[in-house]
């Protein structure tokens, strides 16, 4: 008995050796600790720019700015850009979740969807008259009986409100939130509105204000402003009766694009001075930008409802 004990002692301690020696390089971990995650990999040298665009504006001249934004970006990185213009805010979103852009241009609202959703990185922002800020706005045709929201609201059931696209921060979100605290906006089917219509863009708001087509919109203010600037729209046909706090300008993101690129990313970004490029994004230079900017419409999109 003594020896077998003996032998089976020598063959354990023998193992336990062994074993301590191939689990040596590894960190311990205390009881009741979960494992330490392993550091996040730095994705891939990226050999191609695939960069989604959402359609702020409806304008002809938004496929002449994209053509030559995306020649930039080939001089600048040297590499290939692709870039499209997608029909709704919420394709840009489903086309970085599966993977068909490692770039895109958002809405603020899209792209905390997109964060929440695939972890986008917003990267760069555009600046309007030197600020990275802009508003969301509720505009009635000059000739309107209206002068304040207030006096909008009266008569709710005599108004017939226009918004922009569903998933826009200053055509959607924002202003229907306010509509929402007031008491008069519920959802898209419940509302105490003649009637609630969605243009899909910016300018069909603008437009269908000024034609009288709506009694009231919400609108970007730069989008706004540029618009009238432009001559796309009669400048002298609107009242603004609303104005948002501070909204963080719309964020350019990336997912899956190693840190090389995206320095030089913005490196291009700030050397864009083509008016045809900036006009089409209300644009007078782009500034670096970062998730945390984005906080403020993050918290709306949850008490929205909208970040599940």
């Amino acid at each position: 008995m003594f020896k077998k004990w003996s032998l089976n002692g020598v063959f354990l301690l023998v193992l336990t050796l062994i074993l301590s020696a191939c689990g040596g390089g590894q960190q311990e971990t205390k009881p009741g600790e979960p494992p330490a995650a392993a550091e996040p990999a730095e994705p891939a040298k990226t050999e191609s720019l695939v960069i989604g665009v959402i359609p702020t504006l409806n304008q002809g001249k938004m496929q002449e700015a994209i053509d030559k934004l995306g020649k930039h970006f080939e001089a600048e990185l040297g590499i290939p850009v692709k870039i499209d213009v997608y029909p709704d805010y919420n394709g840009v979103v489903e086309a970085m979740n599966f993977g068909k852009v490692n770039m895109a241009y958002f809405g603020p609202l899209t792209y905390v969807i997109a964060h929440h959703q695939s972890g986008a990185e917003a990267i760069m922002t555009q600046l309007i008259k030197g600020e990275p800020f802009y508003y969301a706005y509720i505009i009635t045709h000059k000739d309107a009986p209206f002068n304040s929201l207030e006096d909008l609201l009266q008569n709710p059931q005599d108004v017939t409100f226009a918004f922009g696209d569903p998933n826009s921060t200053s055509g959607s979100l924002i202003p229907g939130l306010e509509l929402k605290e007031r008491g008069v906006y519920r959802s898209n089917n419940d509302f105490d509105f003649k009637n609630v219509i969605f243009t899909g863009g910016h300018d069909a708001t603008a437009l269908a204000v000024e034609n009288k087509q709506v009694d009231a919109g919400a609108i970007d203010s730069a989008i706004f402003d540029t618009l009238k600037e432009n001559g796309k729209i009669d400048a002298e046909a609107y009242k603004i009766i609303w104005q948002s706090d501070k909204l963080f300008q719309y964020p350019w993101a990336v997912k899956d694009v190693d840190a090389d690129t995206v320095a030089k990313i913005q490196d291009a970004f700030l050397k864009v001075t083509d008016q045809v490029i900036l006009d089409a994004f209300a644009a007078t230079g782009f500034v670096k930008a970062q998730n945390s900017d984005y906080e403020a419409i993050r918290k709306a999109a949850e008490q929205d409802g909208r970040l599940k």
